[in-house]
């Protein structure tokens, strides 16, 4: 008993220790990239005056929310809170007073972040942007390539894990919430598309999409760990519902393969470049995060998160009083830093402060 009371002991510790480094890169992301004037974050630090933000990274701002709400939902500090109705104002703003777009990857991440948003804080218009978005999502569903939801609004001939895991996962959620059978059944339609077409029957790995240049072909050589993040998490949430271990095995196996083909020996992440790249890591860590919150034998997968933070906290970020992360989780971070990095990063130490204290 003593040795298990330690053992508790030490882990609430070092949970503790994860929420204090949460904290810490959290302030850092609104110090150096939040920008009143457009009620959004700068896609860079440093920014002089705002003039890096020459492109609206729509998908990214809401990665930011969901940040955000990871932040509120932890500490229930009222500036998060702020935060998100900033953040919900400058976005629609840029939006051009509406929430959809041309791409339906962008759009599911929107919808999926305001949906946690919406949860967390009851605010309404959290949930109408969320209804408004997945309204429009649904339209991207054609036959080409046997199903599945098209990336963009002008190519809807090309198919991919970005556009269709998400869609999944954003589907599962809101059948969760609000009880619609359709949801459910979009959420079934969309994985079983994705799981036939883009998933390696004999390893479990996730392609990327398909038929990019119209000739058919599957992208077998992008490996990203964007598409096996969203692809387990998609399976997770049914298997959340239904208990169906058909569901949790394809989680399981694609955590599996993911680590055994882009992981290096100590299980650490690789860098995926900066722009839109520097955020697949922090997907990856914030869908594998289910899996070591609440599958049983999850010990592999909290301490591949756990060795990925430390490294990252220790090796990855940027030298100086502020923890700024690169694309890197195992070197230094240099300037400037891309706003991806930055999120990325934050979804990490958010993740490890979800887990129960035995990491």
């Amino acid at each position: 008993m003593k040795i298990d009371e330690g053992r508790r002991r030490a882990s609430e510790t070092k949970i503790d220790e994860w929420r204090r480094r949460a904290d810490e890169a959290q302030q850092a992301l609104d110090a150096m990239f939040w920008n009143d004037a457009i009620r959004m974050y700068n896609i860079a630090a440093p920014c002089p005056d705002g003039k890096c933000n020459t492109i609206f990274h729509y998908w990214w701002m809401a990665h930011a929310v969901e940040n955000l709400t990871d932040a509120y939902e932890r500490t229930g500090d009222a500036k998060y809170e702020r935060r998100l109705s900033q953040i919900y104002d400058g976005l629609l703003e840029r939006n051009g007073g509406q929430w959809p777009n041309e791409l339906y990857d962008d759009m599911e991440w929107m919808a999926i972040a305001w949906l946690r948003a919406y949860q967390a804080t009851g605010t309404t218009r959290y949930k109408d942007a969320v209804i408004a978005l997945w309204e429009d999502i649904q339209g991207g569903w054609n036959d080409h390539c046997g199903g599945g939801i098209a990336w963009r609004k002008t190519q809807p001939d090309y198919k991919n894990t970005p556009a269709n895991a998400p869609a999944a996962i954003l589907a599962a959620r809101l059948y969760r919430a609000f009880g619609r059978e359709s949801d459910w059944e979009w959420a079934l339609r969309i994985h079983e598309w994705q799981t036939r077409r883009l998933v390696d029957p004999e390893t479990g790995f996730v392609w990327d999409g398909m038929n990019r240049l119209g000739d058919g072909a599957i992208d077998k050589d992008w490996k990203f760990t964007y598409c096996q993040g969203v692809y387990l998490g998609a399976a997770w949430e049914l298997y959340r519902i239904t208990g169906d271990e058909k569901f949790r095995d394809q989680a399981l196996r694609t955590a599996a393969a993911a680590r055994a083909t882009l992981a290096d020996a100590d299980g650490i992440l690789p860098p995926e470049g900066t722009g839109d790249g520097g955020l697949f890591k922090g997907i990856f860590a914030r869908y594998l995060g289910l899996l070591a919150a609440e599958a049983e034998d999850a010990e592999p997968w909290r301490r591949m998160l756990a060795d990925n933070a430390e490294s990252l906290w220790r090796k990855g970020r940027l030298e100086g009083r502020l923890p700024l992360f690169g694309e890197r989780w195992d070197a230094p971070a240099s300037y400037p830093v891309d706003l991806s990095t930055q999120l990325s990063g934050v979804m990490l130490l958010e993740t490890l402060t979800k887990l129960r204290p035995n990491v």
